[in-house]
């Protein structure tokens, strides 16, 4: 789901030039890197969030599995909270899982 809306590239940089030739490629496909924007005011208010206390035990992708059904999309709480990783996060600290994934998935261009 992550690379279905990402664009595909040749990569053929003079870096990758011995790379490539000696496992006989003549390039590297790659994907594009997204450009995201943090919603607005505005759209953040067309977003259901869930509270959530940080624990102990606590990961990112749990609480994607658990609120979105996939684990891959634990970036989606990282980035909406502006926090990159969990160890940005101490226990006790409040979190918002924003909902519904569709349309906070849209609303940062995705």
């Amino acid at each position: 789901m992550r690379y279905l809306n990402q664009r595909i590239f040749r990569n053929m940089t003079t870096a990758y030039k011995r790379y490539l030739k000696k496992r006989g490629l003549p390039d590297i496909h790659q994907y594009s890197t997204p450009k995201f924007t943090y919603p607005s005011q505005e759209q953040i208010q067309k977003f259901e969030t869930i509270s959530h206390i940080w624990g102990s035990g606590d990961r990112y992708f749990k609480l994607a599995n658990t609120y979105y059904g996939d684990p891959e999309l634990w970036w989606v709480i990282a980035f909406f909270n502006q926090k990159p990783t969990e160890f940005d996060i101490k226990p006790g600290d409040l979190i918002f899982i924003p909902t519904p994934l569709e349309t906070v998935l849209f609303n940062i261009g995705f």
